[in-house]
């Protein structure tokens, strides 16, 4: 087999289970002894892996998934979720025999960001063994997805994750990176995630975590200053020197996911890019760029896998050889378009679409990023 894969998303895969709780509030949630009505449940795959592979699959990229499940019930629901998608999205995922598959609840209150209730299973033995680099090979772009919820990845000092972004930037292939937020009182978020970033990150070409993973991994003391109210605190020079330090640490190009308040981006030199040269981009266009991005008026119905589908805007952008500002601007849109829909994916819409969605007047939400 030789077909060129445009993207492979590897990592973590789960079930989600999503209750409509338009009528509960997060008040309700903490009061015991109670029953509360709610809307029909969704059920989706969840993960990187499907949040970000499925949207690219729905943007008109040729992807490919390449995770691990159970031989479970919840192993079956996911693949037959996907297969509905498109039968070609299951040949790479593997199957743990004797294993339970991993699955989260994801609670949505009205008016209130969401919060996970999660199992690991086959994820937490997930390594550098369960990656084909053959297909890594082949593809334009490796992306993976959530090594805080991967837990064998991160162990000693980062190991296993090191050792796959060694051995995928040795193919040539492009490498991008994806967090998801951990316990913060958890033991991922007490890891030495400094020596984790600087073992991994020097053979990762994009990282666009969100500004909260990166906060809680990396400036702890700010994420705990600043929590619940992160964003008020942000500025763009801070957000410059946050960029420069990943940028320091081998990122070609670097920025962060801000919610509401849209994505901001920087990135390397003109030298640096000759890493990303299966991607064909306008080298004079992408080197050493500052730009935030603010992000589009919707109403949200959910805000399960709008980062990741943010993410696959910005890679499918790329793949489109756009420019900086276009791949920031593609990259809100997508995400615009998941909150619209309370689940990961169903809120995506067509390449076609979404560009002719951008090609109106829509507006953008009012926040701005202070100097």
């Amino acid at each position: 087999m030789t077909e060129t894969i445009d993207v492979l998303v590897g990592g973590h895969l789960c079930l989600d289970l999503i209750p409509g709780m338009s009528h509960v509030s997060a008040s309700d949630m903490i009061t015991p002894g109670r029953l509360y009505t709610i809307d029909p449940i969704a059920v989706s795959t969840g993960g990187a892996v499907s949040n970000t592979g499925l949207a690219l699959h729905r943007l008109g990229v040729n992807v490919q998934l390449l995770a691990t499940v159970g031989d479970d019930l919840i192993g079956q629901m996911i693949l037959m979720y996907l297969r509905q998608r498109d039968p070609k999205l299951t040949e790479l995922i593997k199957i743990k025999i004797g294993q339970p598959s991993s699955s989260t609840i994801a609670l949505s209150p009205a008016h209130a960001d969401r919060t996970f209730l999660h199992c690991t299973g086959t994820n937490d033995k997930f390594g550098v063994n369960d990656i084909d680099f053959e297909r890594v090979r082949r593809a334009k772009i490796f992306h993976l997805g959530y090594p805080t919820l991967l837990p064998h990845l991160v162990e000693a000092d980062g190991e296993d994750l090191q050792a796959i972004y060694s051995k995928a930037k040795a193919t040539g292939v492009v490498t991008s990176l994806d967090m998801a937020q951990p316990d913060p009182n958890g033991p991922i978020a007490r890891l030495n995630w400094q020596r984790i970033f600087e073992r991994t990150l020097p053979n990762v070409d994009i990282f666009l975590p969100s500004i909260e993973e990166i906060l809680l991994t990396l400036r702890r003391n700010d994420y705990d200053r600043w929590m619940p109210d992160i964003h008020h605190h942000l500025t763009r020079r801070y957000l410059c020197e946050l960029a420069d330090q990943m940028l320091a640490m081998g990122v070609v190009i670097a920025g962060f996911k801000l919610g509401e308040m849209g994505m901001y981006l920087k990135t390397g030199s003109a030298e640096i890019f000759k890493r990303l040269g299966r991607l064909n981009l306008s080298v004079r266009d992408w080197a050493d760029q500052d730009i935030w991005m603010p992000a589009f008026e919707v109403k949200v119905a959910g805000t399960t896998g709008a980062g990741d589908s943010a993410y696959a805007g910005f890679m499918a952008a790329l793949l489109h050889k756009g420019a900086p500002y276009e791949a920031l601007r593609w990259a809100c849109a997508v995400g615009a378009c998941n909150v619209e829909a309370p689940d990961a994916t169903s809120g995506i819409r067509t390449w076609a679409d979404t560009r002719a969605r951008l090609a109106t007047d829509w507006p953008t939400r009012p926040e701005r990023l202070p100097e």
